[in-house]
């Protein structure tokens, strides 16, 4: 089968799955890995995907999480911490205990078991947003705590990601030595990134607009380069060029990404004011096209390939998945709640709506997934499977939990502003 047959098969799944999700309200992740999943084992897809495709939902993935880190305003990311920190900290400690626990018990592997534990520990911001936004409570300050902690739990959880994942492949040593080298390349990659985003993309100074070539460079001339044609060229360099310096430090392209998108501001933007034309809303609308709608779902239709169907293995697996479903629901919003009511002095309703708009799961569980099961084959099969069938009980369970607590939460707010 040609390689543009399997891109044209893929992008065709991509809008059988975005009527899916449109009609069901799940998030369009669970039926690009359903729809890849069902090609795969219809023999539609190949079981072994060539390297253009594999490359491409590489690329997709990338761009993915630069978009996550671009829509982001760092100065009210930066403002929320000091309130949403213990959301943050409680609440994806809470889900990295029992996914660990649960799978070092089934499977008794401690290696498999924190990269479980990693998986099941940040939340799809993307997703709850949605469902608020949905369910019109956008604007709620529980909507503010939430996406505030989510970031924070995000990157964090990309940091845990670049400095557990070689331990756990084995391309470190589990002892002081090697995960002393982890930490310290790890902070040498942040240092990095935070030169870049505070000297280098503003407009080069102090010592470093001494260093020939990059002395003289500023993202915003290259972003206003042929009269903003190549915005979106630029921002897309930038995204790669960070990821591959990510990769060089031994962390995922992805989190390089993330952080490339996060440290990019709308001041960047300001040229070219005679065209009259928003040029970061431009961007942010087409970098989120592209990360959503026709390079990112790739990526997941590819993870979806990895879910060969085996009726045995899935009746197999299906005590553990609902066993650690049960304890990562329990965990997520008795942690997310008591720490947003008790660290973050909010009500009682809005420390409920925080704690179910924490269940979901999505990209950076499915990335590590891949690290893991696809990439260097740490994880077993038994283990993808519930891991999978576990984050589609938790996603499916934001949106109906939401709308459930809807009624209760504006009758009680209603009832104590009276």
């Amino acid at each position: 089968m040609h390689d543009l047959v399997i891109l044209a098969i893929i992008w065709i799944s991509v809008f059988v799955a975005s009527f899916l999700a449109h009609h069901s309200r799940l998030t369009p992740v669970l039926w690009y890995l359903f729809c890849g999943s069902l090609l795969v084992n219809v023999g539609w897809l190949p079981e072994t995907m060539p390297d253009f495709i594999i490359n491409f939902s590489e690329l997709g993935i990338i761009i993915i999480m630069f978009a996550l880190g671009f829509e982001e305003d760092t100065s009210n990311f930066l403002k929320s911490v000091k309130r949403s920190w213990g959301i943050a900290l409680f609440g994806a400690l809470a889900p990295f205990a029992v996914a660990y626990s649960a799978a070092l018990w089934f499977w008794g592997d401690a290696n498999m078991a924190l990269l479980c534990g990693l998986a099941m520990t940040a939340t799809a911001v993307s997703l709850t947003m949605v469902s608020l936004k949905s369910e019109g409570l956008s604007k709620t300050p529980a909507a503010t705590g939430i996406m505030t902690s989510a970031v924070i739990d995000d990157i964090a959880s990309l940091a845990l990601v670049a400095i557990m994942v070689p331990v756990a492949t084995g391309q470190a040593t589990v002892s002081i030595e090697g995960i002393a080298l982890i930490v310290g390349k790890a902070i040498g990659f942040f240092l990095v990134v935070t030169i870049i985003g505070a000297w280098l993309f503003p407009a080069s100074s102090g010592w470093i607009s001494k260093i020939p070539f990059i002395g003289k460079f500023s993202l915003q001339k290259l972003l206003a380069m042929g009269r903003g044609e190549y915005t979106i060229l630029s921002l897309l360099l930038i995204a790669v060029l960070v990821g591959l310096l990510a990769h060089e430090f031994g962390f995922h392209p992805a989190v390089g990404a993330y952080m490339a998108g996060l440290i990019i501001k709308r001041e960047y933007f300001d040229f070219h004011k005679e065209k009259e034309v928003d040029f970061y809303k431009q961007a942010r609308e087409i970098i989120d096209n592209v990360a959503f709608t026709w390079i990112g779902p790739v990526f997941f239709v590819t993870l979806g390939t990895k879910l060969i169907f085996e009726f045995d293995v899935f009746i197999s697996i299906l005590p553990q998945a609902l066993m650690l479903f049960v304890g990562l629901f329990i965990g997520q919003v008795v942690s997310a709640s008591l720490a947003a009511k008790y660290t973050g002095n909010f009500d009682t309703p809005s420390s409920l709506l925080i704690g179910f708009g924490m269940l979901g799961r999505a990209e950076l569980a499915f990335v590590v997934m891949d690290i893991a099961y696809v990439q260097y084959k740490v994880m077993s099969l038994q283990a993808f499977y519930t891991l999978m069938l576990t984050a589609f009980l938790l996603n499916i369970s934001v949106p109906l939990t939401i709308r459930w607590w809807k009624s209760k939460y504006q009758h009680i707010q209603a009832a104590d502003m009276q």
